[in-house]
């Protein structure tokens, strides 16, 4: 292949020709490493485990030659990659999350390297109910001829987001040992507890000193997200009257069954199962209580952040026509904010996406601009003051036992972060 190619009448260095890619077996290394946080605990990071990975990333930054690697009492690995070029560059900053989701086990995770991939059902071998097939997993057609990683059966694989870090990690490491990639300053960023919605809770923005941020944990290759859910978490406090059910008769109004009344009455249209797109959607999350009380827990999710409050406003409805049944009881209903849509931030800085998307366009990839169904790290970074898109992965079917990923894309994923490094300084 040639050493460099033409784009857009700019001479760009092939990268692919150039480099040898540690992408794979440091995703590999990292997927055996059990993160899995916990929404239950109140400690941070949610599990001490999360720890385990982050010292082991500090280790291996070190041994590169990034001298500043260091975990802090958070558990979040901060490094520096210094800039090699005389022009101010803006500092960037790319960052991924080490814990895996809690919706499915990240313990003893087996990785199984499926070579050649030739669009056949691939069946896990410690669990052969668990069967990856073509016809579910769309992206697999772009997959012919690739290598695909998939967990063994048992286990999510954890490409969210370790291939996220493994690609970072591959980054330093090439633009330590390649200095003719000129960049400006490069911070790095590794969180915890992103899964539980806590990844930026103890984040010091002034110790990055970046302009921009870029999360790497998108799914398809080529793929660009410059757009999130805005998100609220709601909780519905119903209070009911208790009596001996001996006696209950004119007097009982169990609050579970208000809760499930309400629950069942909320409209099918707004649920996820019948979402997508740019729909948003009321989602009850988790309900406990007793007679006398009972709670709901819901989240409210939609890109247009006015009509959260429509969505509250759903619940009450709700509640209200329910409890018209149930004269004695009465609710409350507690809004908080979560995350807001990152779009409203990055659209005041439109370089920051189009460099990112130019840099997928010199891999060779088509960027495809996108919005997610769903928040990252960048949603609530952007509104910290660090605008930050999501670039892709290659993760697919996360948080789930058939989750894969291709050594092919999250090579073009070190290449369009090192594009990315070079553009920011050829524009400077």
């Amino acid at each position: 292949m040639p050493a460099s190619y033409s784009f857009n009448n700019i001479t760009i260095m092939n990268l692919n020709s150039s480099l040898s890619f540690t992408v794979t077996e440091r995703f590999l290394r990292y997927v055996t490493i059990d993160t899995q946080s916990d929404p239950s605990s109140v400690s941070f990071p949610s599990t001490e485990k999360q720890k385990d990975l982050a010292i082991l990333l500090v280790n291996e930054l070190l041994a590169i030659g990034v001298a500043d690697a260091h975990m802090d009492e958070y558990g979040y690995v901060y490094a520096t990659i210094p800039a090699n070029s005389d022009k101010q560059v803006p500092v960037i900053c790319f960052c991924s999350h080490m814990d895996t989701a809690p919706d499915c086990s990240g313990k003893n995770v087996k990785p199984i390297i499926h070579k050649n991939y030739q669009g056949q059902d691939i069946v896990l071998p410690d669990d052969t109910t668990q069967i990856i097939k073509l016809a579910d997993h769309a992206d697999l057609k772009n997959q012919l001829g690739n290598d695909v990683i998939t967990a063994s059966g048992t286990t999510l694989l954890g490409a969210d987001n370790k291939a996220g870090v493994a690609e970072i990690m591959d980054a330093c490491y090439q633009l330590i040992n390649h200095p003719e990639i000129k960049h400006g300053t490069i911070r790095i960023l590794f969180t915890p507890d992103e899964e539980v919605g806590h990844g930026v809770d103890h984040v010091d923005i002034a110790k990055l000193g970046a302009f921009a941020g870029y999360t790497m944990d998108g799914e398809s290759a080529g793929n660009m997200e410059n757009e999130t859910f805005s998100a609220d978490g709601a909780r519905l406090t119903i209070q009911g009257v208790s009596s001996h059910p001996g006696f209950a008769k004119g007097k009982m109004e169990s609050a579970i069954k208000i809760a499930g009344e309400i629950i069942a009455a909320l409209p099918d249209e707004l649920s996820p199962e019948h979402t997508e797109g740019m729909e948003g959607f009321i989602h009850p999350v988790g309900i406990e209580g007793h007679v006398e009380t009972a709670t709901i827990d819901f989240i409210l999710r939609d890109f247009d952040e006015q009509k959260l409050s429509g969505h509250a406003n759903v619940i009450r409805k709700t509640a209200d026509d329910v409890l018209k049944k149930y004269p004695a009881s009465t609710y409350t209903l507690a809004i908080s904010e979560q995350y807001r849509n990152m779009k409203n931030v990055l659209d005041k800085h439109p370089q920051i996406v189009d460099y990112a998307m130019e840099a997928i366009n010199r891999t060779g990839l088509t960027a495809k601009l996108c919005s997610i169904r769903g928040g990252t790290d960048g949603s609530r970074l952007s509104f910290m003051g660090l605008p930050c898109p999501n670039i892709f992965a290659g993760e697919h079917a996360f948080h789930s036992k058939q989750e894969w990923v291709s050594v092919q894309d999250m090579q073009k994923a070190v290449e369009t972060i090192l594009h990315l490094c070079m553009i920011w300084e050829e524009r400077s």
